[in-house]
Parts: structure tokens; sequence; C-alpha cells
């Protein structure tokens, strides 16, 4: 099984005044615009994929929203263990709770991505894990049931790198 965990797009500045709920706080227009190429760049690179996972976050559900329509996933389903506040346990809990050998695409928030990488993680992988850049991915693939630290480091992808791979 392989679990990709993609960090949102590009957000609007935090802001009280327009959005007093920081979890409604949007995508830009360049940031939608900058992830479309990235998210069909993703969706050659992973092929198919039988889950996408996303925090209710306005930020990351637009992102996964662009995922399911440029990659040609599934639509999202909202999973509360991928919200800026959720814990480490709590998202593995969610992901393992979708036993498979398919594709489960994470889409989340920092540091909560880096974290979650480094658990799912053997522990020789766990130091190669990059901070996330806004609209960047990485992939641990399992042989066998998702379990912490016994997943391997696949691939970490920067956005500017899921672009080049769009056609």
């Amino acid at each position: 099984m392989d679990v990709v965990l993609v960090r949102h797009a590009i957000a609007e500045e935090r802001d009280a005044t327009h959005w007093p709920d920081d979890a409604q706080r949007p995508l830009t227009d360049f940031g939608r615009e900058r992830f479309a190429p990235a998210a069909r760049g993703l969706g050659r690179l992973v092929g198919p994929a039988e889950h996408v996972l996303a925090s209710p976050y306005t930020r990351a559900w637009e992102t996964a929203e662009i995922l399911s329509a440029e990659a040609s996933w599934p639509s999202p389903a909202a999973c509360a263990a991928l919200a800026a506040h959720a814990t480490t346990d709590a998202a593995v809990e969610a992901i393992t709770a979708l036993a498979g050998d398919g594709t489960v695409i994470c889409v989340g928030h920092e540091p909560n991505l880096t974290l979650l990488a480094q658990a799912l993680l053997r522990s020789k992988d766990a130091g190669e894990v990059p901070w996330f850049k806004k609209g960047g991915a990485l992939c641990v693939r399992f042989r066998g049931p998702v379990e912490p630290g016994r997943g391997k480091l696949h691939w970490a992808r920067a956005p500017r790198e899921l672009r080049k791979l769009r056609d």
C-alpha cells in the first residue's frame, strides 16, 4: 500500500478580519492556478488512487478537489484526523482503517505532515523527510499493512518537480 501525503497549495495570508476562523482560509487564485499542473504531474507519478482524504480546512479541501479533478481520482472525503490541530496518532488510525493494497492520498498541513511521515517511516528513512513545501508531496510505501515505523520512503517531490511531470 502507498500513502501519499500532500501539503495544501498556496493559501491566503492569515487575516482575522477576513477569516476569523483560520480553518476557513481559502487558496489564493495563484495557488489554485499554480497547483493544477502539479496535481496533473502527481496523478501521472502516482497512477490510480483508491481514496483521497483531506483535512476539512478550506485550503486543504480545495487542494484535494483540484487533485481529484486533475488526477482523475475519487472525490475527497473529509478527515478530521488531518486537520491542523489533529494528532499524528489520529492520522495514523484514519489511514490504517483503509487497509488494502491501493493508494491513499492524504491532504493536510505542516508541521503535521512531516510528523506523520516520520511516524510512518522506518527509522533510517525518517531523517530523510524534507519539510513539505505548499503543494509538495511524499510517498510512503508499505509491504503489508500500514504500521507506524514500517514504511519506506518511496519518493518526495517539490511542487516545481511535480509541475514538470504534468505532460
